[in-house]
């Protein structure tokens, strides 16, 4: 790779990691109007057939084998439906900056997997970097207890609880999108997931749902088109062209950016940050760097 795609490429997994951070504050807004559940429908209903369309369009369509669709059908409970249910709702149960960094602790449980079912080796540097996200996740927990601008009760630690079983979720997704993406193109699957993720969230979602639609202004509007066409389709046809282009441990290195791009955005939306938050979230960054490192 030359210098000048290495420098595109890095400036395009920045822009995607930041327009994805920017995604837990666009949901804290938008759950004011309309419920989680839906936001996150109409997310994937809006964006699916615009990523039917690029699998045309970069000449990806293929049908997939009978005997792979359980796995399609996990990835899509795990990688769209259950992912962003309680994502969403541990989004409105916390704040913005709580989630972005919380949801960070996919890649310990992705380790924790992939020793379990890949038989991959654990070296004592990601212990080290297990034990670091673990300490970094108590002080992010204990700086919301003390921060004034915060009411830490049950729903707030629910939503904690909701945001690492989301990152659970994604954990799940990664170790099964692997084993799959060896034999489908990335963008191909992607594409099937959120087809049947969509198709996932039919039976949660509410009964009002038209009603819960209709009371949704410009601004929410706004708000759910940016998590579908900018979070969605920009975002994941971004990260898989880097992907044919870069290895893949390299680029996921970039989603560490996630969290702290999340603080940022979180303070300019009026979020009072504290000294004890910042260090849990250098803690759980530099843990996760640890855990993936070579």
């Amino acid at each position: 790779m030359n210098k000048n795609n290495f420098n595109y490429n890095s400036f395009l997994l920045i822009i995607i990691a930041l327009v994805w951070a920017g995604s837990f504050i666009v949901v804290d807004a938008t759950v004011k109007q309309i419920q989680p559940i839906t936001i996150a429908f109409l997310r994937f209903l809006i964006a699916t057939p615009f990523m039917i369309i690029s699998i045309f369009i970069f000449k990806k369509n293929q049908l997939i084998k009978l005997r792979d669709l359980h796995y399609f059908i996990i990835l899509g409970l795990t990688g769209v439906t259950f992912l962003y249910i309680f994502q969403y709702l541990g989004i409105e149960r916390t704040t913005p900056s709580t989630s972005a960094v919380l949801i960070n602790t996919n890649v310990i449980f992705i380790l924790f997997l992939s020793v379990i079912f890949l038989k991959e080796t654990i070296t004592k540097k990601r212990i080290i970097g297990i034990i670091l996200s673990f300490i970094g996740v108590i002080f992010v927990l204990l700086a919301q207890m003390i921060n004034d601008n915060i009411v830490f009760d049950n729903i707030f630690l629910t939503g904690c609880i909701f945001i690492i079983i989301s990152a659970l979720c994604w954990a799940i997704y990664s170790i099964i999108g692997k084993k799959i993406m060896k034999k489908y193109n990335p963008l191909l699957v992607i594409t099937y997931i959120f087809i049947m993720g969509t198709l996932f969230f039919l039976p949660f979602i509410s009964t009002d749902i038209i009603a819960e639609i209709g009371n949704v202004n410009l601004n929410g509007w706004l708000y759910i088109i940016y998590l579908s066409i900018i979070c969605s389709v920009f975002g994941y046809i971004g990260w898989y062209f880097i992907l044919e282009k870069t290895e893949a441990s390299k680029s996921a290195v970039y989603l560490n950016l996630i969290p702290l791009f999340g603080i940022i955005l979180s303070f300019f939306y009026g979020e009072k940050i504290t000294i004890f938050f910042i260090l849990g979230a250098i803690l759980i960054i530099y843990g996760v760097y640890l855990t993936q490192k070579n």
